[in-house]
């Protein structure tokens, strides 16, 4: 039972380490017809399409962009894979069709302004809110390339596979040999050595080998250029007419980066993401929503990912990941709070940190402010140690308001979960 019990909680804590990791590089994600236009700017070959978002437009966009098209590729805009074999709510299977041109409206209409559900939104899936129409290439091949981030050589991997438009990974598994990857000194840059071994990767049969190392060179441009942690393009293919062509991509892009991408940045779409990491944004807090429920408010990601396990080790399920930081404001903590307390799933509130920089009486006076603004209705648990600890516990002592205080990680998550599930 132990054993198990050890494992789950092992497996759990991988799980968040993964997560926060991701959280620190945080990323800019934009829709596919974004990606497309950016590509297109940078010399790289893309279908000619047009994102629309009423019907209206979708009837002016067959006039104007595609009057001697037969056939449409409609595409639903989420910011999420698997849009091809995912369902909408309203019943319509797949959120990417290829239909006659007289056809495009009707599909058009049946997604725009629906939930798309696919095997990455979740159950609650996301709406759409555009749909992109692009012309129906003919491909003769298709393939797989990306640009990303590598750890161990601490610069950017090109992978590149002779056969793509499917799962990445089970053809890593199944054919690991088909996966070419060319790690590239930043220093030095992608040389047309580097750029070969990536189109020989790829393997193209009709497209010109000279014009697809271009391809790549543009592609790697792209990615340093505009401060993308991941360029994917699945597939990348060739066409009748010999041209390899990036027919769907993915780009993220590193926040880091925001004050010299302005542009870039301003297609951000905020309605595709969580609103508590929205907001969390905003305050400049590290936020993960979970599905657990009792809300978690910490100071240093290790500490954050301690309290979360003990809780589970205790028998509960954090609703969060939130690192105030180490040097968080008395604004920061309320705004941290009123987060908190919009998830309707939170039960109690476990506020546990260790003052360092980061004071606990800042903490404890930021906590009575948020009680003042955002009425808690759920019990809150309060473990303070380090910096100025008695000053905070003095503050809140003096606040008259009901809290739990603990003495140590262990009786603050105990006393958390039976205020919880009591």
């Amino acid at each position: 039972m132990v054993r198990g019990s050890l494992n789950n909680l092992i497996s759990r804590s991988l799980s968040l380490a993964g997560k926060w990791q991701q959280q620190q590089l945080r990323r800019l994600n934009i829709h596919e017809y974004q990606g497309a236009e950016l590509m297109s700017k940078h010399g790289i070959n893309v279908p000619r399409g047009v994102a629309v978002s009423s019907v209206e437009e979708v009837r002016k966009a067959i006039k104007d962009v595609f009057p001697n098209e037969n056939e449409l590729v409609v595409k639903s805009q989420i910011l999420a894979g698997g849009r091809g074999l995912g369902t909408f709510k309203s019943g319509l299977k797949g959120g990417v069709h290829i239909v006659k041109t007289d056809q495009v409206e009707d599909i058009a209409g049946k997604m725009l302004g629906q939930i798309l559900v696919t095997k990455q939104t979740g159950p609650q899936g996301k709406a759409v809110n555009k749909v992109y129409l692009c012309e129906k290439l003919s491909l003769v091949n298709e393939m797989y390339f990306a640009i990303t981030l590598d750890r161990k050589t601490a610069g950017p991997l090109i992978i590149s596979c002779r056969k793509g438009g499917t799962s990445i990974e089970d053809l890593a598994e199944k054919f690991p040999d088909m996966i070419v990857k060319v790690p590239v000194d930043v220093f030095e840059g992608l040389t047309d050595e580097g750029a070969a071994k990536v189109v020989d990767g790829l393997a193209p049969k009709v497209a010109d080998r000279n014009k697809s190392i271009e391809q790549v060179k543009n592609l790697y441009k792209l990615f340093c250029d505009c401060d993308c942690t991941l360029l994917e393009i699945n597939p990348i293919a060739e066409t009748a007419d010999n041209q390899l062509v990036a027919a769907d991509a993915k780009l993220n892009f590193d926040d880091n980066a925001a004050y010299r991408q302005k542009e870039i940045f301003a297609l951000r779409d905020t309605t595709q993401e969580d609103p508590r990491e929205v907001a969390a944004s905003k305050a400049d807090l590290n936020y993960i929503g979970l599905d657990g429920e009792i809300g978690c408010m910490v100071n240093g990601a290790g500490l954050a990912m301690a309290t979360m396990d003990i809780i589970k080790l205790h028998g509960g399920t954090p609703a969060n990941f939130l690192d105030v930081g180490g040097n968080a404001s008395e604004n920061q903590v309320v705004e941290a709070f009123k987060i908190l307390t919009a998830d309707d799933k939170v039960k109690a509130i476990l506020v546990n940190i260790f003052g360092g920089i980061m004071k606990c009486d800042v903490i404890a006076s930021g906590i009575v402010n948020a009680a003042k603004q955002v009425a808690l209705k759920v019990p809150v648990v309060v473990r303070l140690e380090g910096t100025n600890v008695d000053v905070g516990k003095r503050i809140l002592k003096e606040s008259g308001m009901a809290l739990i205080t603990a003495d140590d990680l262990a009786d603050a998550a105990q006393k958390a979960v039976e205020a919880a599930y009591k």
